[in-house]
């Protein structure tokens, strides 16, 4: 064990070694947590990939993560000095204390209810907030050395919070509204269309094709697009944390995320209506219903995955595009001054 440590910490610093394993174990327990949720509501059974995922972006950024880590290290620098240094570690000294206090009060309160909104979301905080804060005060290096290597456990710390369970007023209020613009979209599209459609809060009473039976299609809260919002997030988050090398991009592909999970989910209200519109409420089985929101889940990845090379073009003008492709000149002609 000792050889295998030495062997570790000949390539990666002690303490930022320790700081590691530390957060991993702490992740480890989150995990352990979130788990519950991720068997008992399928809106968050994208909870068992996070792990792979997490581990799949920090193997990809380890070379990084080394040069880094070299980088800091080298005798070079100057020692720390300065406002700025000195707030810079002040600041992550305050949030490792907070991360701690949350970390731990997200434990005893699952120790006491069990598994819950309020304890997993606590648990979630703390656990981001201490590997961060741990990563920034261990590195080697000036502050900038250190800002770099936090930086690239954003999306290893943070994605955390999208495989959690939103506190139950924030998730209720999320879903509510989104369910309420769903319905509104579906009515407005079918009474611009020409169609009989009539609209009771959530529900939409449709023509009666059957005779003498009602045909009306509630819009329940699973057809909110909560589901597709949360999984949405987290492959926006982990396509733009793999593939995109700007904030800004990173940024963008997460909100065109958002932005295609609320429209795709729109696509398919309309279908699941105009499916009820023309075979009856009682033809919208599991297995229609089902199709239809993996096929969105999926064409939104679709979406995502067509976007990334767009995010990674590299255009270049004027005298950039000269230099990069210099014209040769003609045998026999005098360059020009």
């Amino acid at each position: 064990m000792t050889a295998l440590w030495k062997k570790w910490t000949d390539t990666v610093p002690a303490p930022f070694l320790t700081a590691l394993l530390l957060g991993a174990g702490f992740l480890g327990f989150v995990a352990w947590d979130q788990s519950h949720w991720w068997q008992a509501k399928s809106d968050y059974s994208f909870g068992w990939l996070v792990p792979l995922f997490v581990a799949y972006v920090v193997h990809d950024r380890w070379p990084r993560i080394l040069s880094a880590l070299r980088h800091g290290a080298e005798p070079d620098f100057p020692p720390a000095g300065g406002r700025q240094e000195h707030g810079w570690l002040a600041a992550a000294y305050v949030t490792l204390g907070a991360g701690a206090g949350m970390f731990l009060l997200g434990a005893l309160y699952r120790a006491g209810n069990g598994a819950s909104y309020p304890g997993t979301l606590a648990l979630t905080l703390g656990a981001s907030t201490l590997l961060l804060a741990l990563l920034f005060v261990s590195a080697p290096g000036p502050v900038s050395t250190r800002r770099q290597l936090a930086a690239l456990f954003v999306f290893p710390a943070l994605v955390w919070l999208v495989s959690a369970p939103m506190v139950s007023v924030v998730e209720n209020n999320l879903s509510q509204f989104l369910l309420q613009r769903v319905t509104a979209v579906v009515f407005f599209v079918f009474d611009t269309l020409g169609l009989p459609i009539q609209r009771n809060g959530n529900v939409l009473a449709l023509p009666e094709i059957i005779a003498g039976q009602r045909n009306e299609v509630g819009v329940a809260e699973a057809c909110s697009g909560i589901r597709s919002f949360t999984a949405c997030l987290f492959a926006g988050s982990f396509l733009a944390a793999v593939f995109l090398d700007r904030g800004w991009k990173k940024f963008l592909l997460v909100a065109l995320a958002v932005l295609f999970a609320f429209g795709m989910n729109i696509l398919r209200a309309l279908f699941l209506t105009a499916w009820a519109y023309n075979y009856g409420e009682k033809s919208m089985e599991e297995k229609v219903h089902d199709f239809a929101g993996y096929a969105v889940l999926g064409l939104t990845v679709v979406g995502l995955l067509c976007l990334l090379p767009l995010l990674n073009l590299r255009i270049s003008f004027g005298r950039h595009d000269a230099a990069a492709h210099p014209v040769k000149p003609v045998p026999g002609e005098r360059p020009s001054p």
